[in-house]
């Protein structure tokens, strides 16, 4: 596992939700004013490095270095190719970060081949990261933040009445570089994700996807398509909070060209629906980021087992692309 740390001199419940947009010393400042001195702010690494295809390598991030690589991919992809728009720090820094980078885990893959200067390690060479997904593994999150898909959605009582029996992971912030949007290193992530999916044991995977926009009709038919076609059932049915609601069924079924709305799907949301995801109650608009986001919910028992052949079953405890590199 390799997370960063925050502890503080006095305990008790804070809504370390409020401080999912604060990024340093903001995230600081917060906690301070919740009555929390920060005590120290420490890394624990455990090297994971779960497959490698050429020059491309899928793995966990060890140091703050590769973190901020990552930071920075996100912020190339959603603030300048994407709609998102950046906070003062944000801009100055050109990172996409936030408080919960600091107790996730970042899959990250990196081009062998390709290097960059690491300004915190005496300037030494480092692999490029080209592609990342941020996990929160549930024991993590019950251990300080929560998940930040409970900001958008009412996560609580698929929680409440799932657990303990079935451990659940958050993703989030998946992106790749575009020169590398190709279908060699989108598995390559993929790759590394269900590895750890089944290194940690986990059982249902939850989430926001987005699309591009905020206006919820220029994507009725597929939001409609997803509201009538992959509607997670009653049990595990989650809504979107009031006040954030947007109604996805938009469109009659029978007035919807299906193959059509299919093809207008952001591939992220396309994939996991193939793959056997749910999706919740309701859309959001997060004008921040300039999206639409659904939430996905995908236990692993739905999985397509056609799926299995290429990434492999879930009582493997290794990557099938991973062989070479033990």
């Amino acid at each position: 596992m390799a997370i960063w740390q925050i502890r503080t001199e006095r305990g008790g419940a804070v809504d370390y939700r409020s401080l999912k947009r604060f990024t340093g010393l903001a995230a600081l400042t917060a906690l301070k004013a919740h009555g929390r001195t920060l005590k120290s702010f420490e890394r624990q690494i455990e090297p994971k490095v779960y497959g490698r295809v050429g020059n491309l390598e899928v793995r966990l991030a060890r140091t703050r270095s590769e973190i901020r690589q990552a930071q920075r991919l996100r912020f190339q992809v959603f603030y300048e190719e994407m709609s998102a728009v950046p906070s003062r720090l944000a801009q100055f820094r050109r990172r996409d970060e936030d408080a919960y980078d600091a107790i996730c885990d970042h899959l990250i893959v990196v081009d062998l081949d390709q290097t960059t200067r690491s300004l915190r390690s005496g300037g030494d060479a480092i692999p490029k990261v080209i592609g990342t997904y941020r996990v929160l593994r549930q024991d993590v999150a019950e251990r300080g933040l929560g998940f930040y898909t409970a900001s958008e959605y009412n996560i609580a009582p698929l929680l409440k009445a799932r657990s303990p029996g079935l451990r659940f992971m958050e993703l989030g912030r998946s992106c790749v570089l575009a020169p590398y949007r190709n279908k060699r290193s989108v598995e390559l992530l993929w790759h590394g994700l269900w590895t750890y999916v089944r290194e940690h044991k986990i059982d249902v995977m939850i989430g926001c996807a987005s699309f591009t926009g905020v206006d919820v009709n220029e994507h009725a038919a597929a939001l409609s398509l997803l509201h009538h076609t992959a509607l997670a059932p009653p049990e595990w049915r989650c809504k979107a909070h009031p006040h954030l609601h947007r109604a996805m069924d938009i469109v009659a079924q029978d007035k919807i060209n299906a193959k059509a709305a299919m093809k207008s799907m952001p591939p992220l949301i396309k994939a996991y629906v193939r793959l056997g995801a749910y999706v919740g109650d309701g859309a959001v608009i997060d004008r921040q980021f300039g999206t639409t986001d659904v939430l996905i919910i995908m236990p692993v028992a739905n999985i397509d087992p056609r799926y299995f052949e290429h990434y492999g079953a879930p009582d493997e405890t290794t990557s099938r692309i991973a062989a070479a590199i033990y």
